[in-house]
């Protein structure tokens, strides 16, 4: 495969230099920014040599390579149409301006609280690595390992509003180091420190007029994403009027006592009652109506997918698990991406196009890894009926794993890598996720294989 070769006859298919306004590439795609979506021929995109699949979505139009394939298209294609020249438009940016406000919305809480991952899924396994302890008795309680293990795994929510308050700021444009300034003034050990301490009340200070509860944000999360949009907006404004001869004294100091006194006084308060909000209503759901829930989010979640709102689930899973301490969403959402990867594994069996079954068994496995855009766009829409089988397979899925109350311990990951955080919360958690797993995939399997798909479909 000559990759200069592929990238030069991408671009006049994408509408020309002219109408390219940035690209990146992920693991397996490359991910473009057109002036014009309409200019892009899709069909001829996918005939291409090494092309897997193309779609738009999120506001980007993107073509499926494939791993150790995307990079080397990529490195070409950004020379042939002069990206170092147009480096000045960030790609987050251009991708935001294309979609709706309810989506980009979600980018930004996805921009948020995905870097933030790695952080949550160690605690998450940090957390059950204590339960197995405590649970088996493999040490005694009072030990130096669990001492030392309880505080490793509760690190990560104690500071969370810090590492949310550096994320947060930088995506709204802010200071991150006065983000986590923010974070820190919300976490002082000054305030009563919520994590763990059950129905203690706090102190309360007079403050003009106002009784301040001197109650800290440890583990929350809505409290801080509203405290630091707040800033954001006071040091963008601030930079605006201020004499760059005296802002590096003038816009920090203003910006963190106004946000300070105004975080205390009014946005923590609001952002614990609408996080609170948001829980209760979930556990509402989740303990009277779960069953009908799992089916009906495990089959509508492709459908989110979609539209790219899933990504805003972050910000509700991450509140879930600072409040109860487990997530019970995330194998709902496991269940619709397998289902996926079960349809695609459909396709690729029954399908007699030789370029569709190159496309199909790989990107089944991805799904299976939790990445579905592949089978998703690449797939099982492009024939649409695949599609309605893995919502039929998620909805199946969705269901049990709610009936049985399957939780994990973390966020980010779906498919067979949550295997590490539902195995923490036991072995049986652990059979019912990997039964789950199999009715999703078996019943989108032979839902597709049932329904059945033209292969003149695009």
């Amino acid at each position: 495969m000559n990759h200069k070769e592929v990238a030069s006859q991408l671009i006049p298919l994408l509408g020309g230099k002219d109408n390219i306004i940035s690209a990146t590439h992920c693991a397996t795609r490359l991910r473009i920014v057109l002036q014009d979506d309409s200019k892009a021929q899709k069909d001829e995109i996918e005939e291409l040599e090494g092309v897997k699949g193309a779609f738009l979505s999120s506001g980007q139009f993107q073509i499926i390579f494939g791993t150790g394939i995307v990079n080397k298209v990529y490195g070409p294609f950004s020379e042939q149409v002069g990206l170092k020249e147009k480096e000045s438009v960030d790609h987050s940016e251009a991708v935001k301006k294309k979609m709706n406000p309810f989506a980009r919305f979600a980018r930004t809480l996805s921009n948020i609280f995905v870097p933030i991952i790695p952080a949550i899924v160690a605690a998450g396994l940090l957390m059950g690595l204590l339960g197995m302890l405590s649970t088996f008795e493999w040490v005694s309680p009072d030990s130096a390992l669990i001492v030392l293990l309880d505080m490793f795994s509760s690190a990560a929510f104690i500071i969370l509003p810090i590492l949310i308050g550096v994320s947060a700021a930088k995506e709204f444009g802010g200071n991150p180091y006065l983000g986590a300034v923010i974070g820190g003034i919300m976490t002082h050990p000054a305030l009563l420190n919520p994590w763990g301490l059950g129905n203690a009340e706090p102190d309360m200070l007079p403050f003009l007029g106002f009784e301040i509860a001197l109650i800290g944000y440890q583990g929350t999360v809505i409290p801080v994403l509203l405290a630091v949009y707040f800033m954001s907006k006071i040091e963008k404004g601030l930079r605006k009027v201020v004499p760059n001869t005296v802002d590096l004294l003038v816009v920090p100091f203003i910006t963190i006592i106004a946000t300070g006194f105004v975080s205390l006084m009014v946005i923590g308060p609001l952002g614990t009652f609408v996080g609170d909000g948001i829980t209760t209503v979930l556990n509402f759901v989740y303990d009277n109506v779960g069953f009908v829930a799992g089916l009906l989010f495990g089959g509508t979640y492709s459908l989110i997918v979609l539209t790219g709102v899933h990504h805003s689930f972050h910000a509700i899973e991450a509140g879930l698990i600072a409040s109860i301490g487990i997530n019970y969403l995330l194998p709902i959402w496991s269940m619709a991406n397998v289902a996926q990867g079960g349809a695609g594994l459909a396709v690729f069996f029954k399908t007699k196009r030789a370029k569709t079954k190159e496309i199909a068994l790989p990107s089944a496995f991805s799904a299976f890894l939790g990445i579905t855009e592949p089978v998703i766009f690449g797939v099982n829409l492009r024939y649409r009926r695949p599609f309605i089988g893995a919502m039929i397979g998620g909805a199946l899925g969705g269901a049990y794993v709610v009936f049985m109350n399957v939780s994990a311990t973390a966020y980010g990951l779906t498919g067979i890598p949550m295997i590490a955080i539902v195995l923490p919360l036991g072995t049986i958690n652990l059979m019912n996720y990997l039964i789950g797993f199999a009715i999703a995939l078996v019943g989108a399997f032979v839902a597709t294989w049932i329904l059945g798909f033209k292969e003149e479909e695009k």
